[in-house]
């Protein structure tokens, strides 16, 4: 007998049980496994990069071929037919297609196509009653579909961040109760209460804190329900090894770097407000200054960011407008010339 080759495909946007189901099913059977990924724009906006990576991640034997440049029409006409057939037959080149597994309709036509077994998986969805559809209008509904992985990318992580006493807590906690949401709080505090001495921490201690943080976060991310409101991030921890030593240690510098592409949205909270001065903070006059230290930061770093002026229904009010307006994986710019 020979090898046997099992190809499925589709635009897995995004990816759920159901999809891994046919993948799974073709992996249990088959010798070699081919899923064709398609670039899908006028359904989601989840770049075709994330759902491969998904899939390369979850089902590292499998090869997956990008198909940025595939044909869009959707239907059973004879002639969307053909421009599917053709462009599957040009992707996987001159490979030899012995099973084709899907569990949708066009399965007859393409696995004739392909001269290929028509492997149909779980079509009458009683495996996994489940659909891309449905879980793009509500993943936090269908999240018992998703895979961590593929769920924790379709949460857009908001980050406020300002100099100690600029309101990031308040508005981060408020947000999270107004979108019935969790928040991530400020784990540097805690950290500092716990560990300071003479109000001071060393260089790996600052580390620690950037990676106790992260650690949080990931899990937050797997709770939340479209958003997550982060308070601070490596950013602030990477400042304050600065404002303390004079110097930053390496992995905190890596930490500080990885946190410009990680947040979606990026709010800088202003000094506009009363300066509360508790026992743990070092007074208005280094307020100021640590924050002219963050913006600069960002700019250096080139970094969209919002500022947060006024009181805390001003700042919530114009937090709201951008989330109504924003869309995850969308151009930042688009924003101000819809």
């Amino acid at each position: 007998m020979g090898k046997k080759c099992g190809l499925t495909l589709g635009k897995y946007a995004p990816l759920h049980k159901g999809h891994q189901f046919v993948i799974e099913t073709a992996l249990a059977e088959m010798d070699e496994v081919l899923v064709i990924i398609y670039d899908c724009p006028e359904i989601t906006a989840i770049p075709l990069t994330v759902r491969a990576r998904w899939l390369r991640k979850l089902y590292p034997t499998i090869e997956v071929i990008e198909a940025w440049d595939g044909p869009t029409e959707v239907g059973d006409t004879l002639e969307i037919k053909k421009k599917h057939e053709e462009y599957i037959l040009k992707k996987i080149e001159s490979k030899i297609i012995t099973y084709f597994y899907c569990s949708e309709f066009y399965g007859e036509h393409v696995s004739l196509a392909l001269e290929a077994v028509n492997r149909l998986v779980d079509s009458e969805r009683k495996t996994f009653s489940v659909s891309g559809t449905k879980v793009r209008q509500d993943p936090y509904a269908f999240r018992k579909y998703l895979h961590p992985d593929v769920y924790r990318d379709l949460i857009t992580n908001v980050v406020f961040l300002g100099a100690p006493s600029t309101g990031k807590t308040t508005i981060a906690s408020q947000l999270a109760k107004e979108y019935k949401t969790v928040w991530m709080p400020e784990y540097g505090r805690e950290y500092w209460e716990q560990y300071q001495v003479n109000r001071r921490l060393s260089l790996s201690q600052l580390v620690e804190i950037a990676q106790g943080h992260l650690e949080r976060e990931e899990t937050l991310l797997l709770q939340a329900n479209e958003y997550l409101f982060t308070d601070t991030n490596a950013l602030t921890t990477y400042q304050f090894s600065l404002y303390y030593h004079k110097t930053v240690a390496s992995k905190l510098v890596e930490l500080a770097h990885q946190a410009i592409s990680r947040y979606d949205l990026v709010f800088l909270c202003d000094t506009d407000i009363p300066y509360d001065n508790t026992w743990d903070r070092s007074g208005s006059t280094n307020r100021n200054i640590f924050q002219k230290q963050i913006k600069s930061d960002l700019i250096l770093r080139k970094i969209p960011f919002f500022i947060l002026r006024g009181d805390l229904n001003t700042r919530i009010s114009f937090v709201k407008n951008i989330l109504n307006r924003y869309q995850k994986y969308r151009n930042l710019l688009d924003l101000f010339y819809d």
